[in-house]
């Protein structure tokens, strides 16, 4: 071997050694999200992120607070889950992912809410905004000039209003709701942060009734059409990592072309528990990925 090429080895085998040594074995994994963040349980405290500030449309995910608003009224009143909502012609009408019910249909408030958490319904957040609507408060001026003074949303404006107190009591400075289902508002409107999601994350999961939905892999509902006759419907949860055994438990899966793919997890190994936001991946199986890789480096640290 002459001069120069073992020169060029050595050089090169030098410059490998460098990089292993540099290189941070306590560095979180690279993920295809915009913006992400792992959480405590316990305060909703993010632990971990990347961007976990930054303003971002969110999807479906935005449905888990739809959820928390009726289940804290079922908690003051469990007789709120037995209720009848009925798909009025808006409900019925919305895109987006459904739940696949019709005009005239109803179903018990705890069956809407399957609905709405497991195939994601968006008819079914419309139906429920409609149903709550006229319990609670319109939204304040300041919540009409951030985009609730829409007449398109009057019969549900108010429940949307709510899901906007909720989410400032739990300190979600940087989160407005401008729909009952995802995103809402102009192209150029943000929803929510990775950081806010894991607030909602830590104060819905402390309901049981939440737990209970969020964890269900598929459920059928009972459903009377407009003429009075009975059904059965059956949904399944759009969230992967349910079926993988591996302490996965929840929350809410969301998509649009706008958002990207976005997932809002709790994850549970023994006693502890974490909660994984990723906003903005490339595609499902990226999102899914991002999750599972945050989550393995997640319970290393935690060791």
């Amino acid at each position: 071997m002459n001069l120069a090429l073992r020169l060029s080895l050595l050089s090169l085998m030098s410059l490998t050694q460098a990089s292993a040594g540099e290189e941070d074995l306590n560095a979180p994994p690279e993920v295809t999200a915009k913006a992400w963040a792992i959480a405590d349980a316990e305060t909703g405290a993010v632990v971990w992120g990347g961007n976990a500030d930054e303003k971002r449309k969110s999807a479906s995910t935005t449905k888990s607070m739809c959820a928390y608003v009726v289940l804290k009224l079922a908690e003051n009143d469990p007789a709120v889950l037995e209720e009848k909502v009925t798909f009025s012609k808006v409900a019925a009408a919305t895109v987006g992912s459904t739940s696949e019910l019709k005009l005239g249909d109803s179903l018990s408030v705890k069956d809407c809410l399957h609905a709405l958490m497991l195939p994601s319904g968006n008819d079914a957040g419309n139906a429920l905004g409609e149903h709550f609507n006229k319990r609670f408060a319109p939204p304040d001026e300041k919540l009409k000039k951030l985009g609730l003074a829409n007449p398109v949303l009057a019969s549900r404006i108010n429940f949307i209003a709510e899901m906007n107190r909720h989410a400032q009591k739990l300190g979600m400075k940087d989160t407005v709701y401008r729909a009952n289902f995802g995103d809402g508002g102009t192209e150029n409107d943000r929803t929510t942060t990775a950081a806010d999601l894991c607030k909602l994350a830590a104060a819905a999961m402390k309901l049981e009734s939440f737990r209970k939905i969020v964890n269900t892999r598929e459920h059928t509902g009972r459903i009377t059409s407009a003429a009075g006759v009975a059904r059965t419907q059956r949904w399944e949860n759009t969230n992967p990592l349910l079926k993988l055994d591996l302490g996965y438990d929840g929350i809410k899966t969301g998509m649009t072309n706008q958002a990207g793919y976005c997932l809002l997890v709790s994850a549970k190994r023994g006693e502890d528990r974490l909660f994984i936001v990723v906003l903005g991946c490339e595609n499902e199986a990226t999102r899914s990925a991002d999750v599972r890789n945050l989550t393995r480096w997640a319970w290393r640290m935690r060791e």
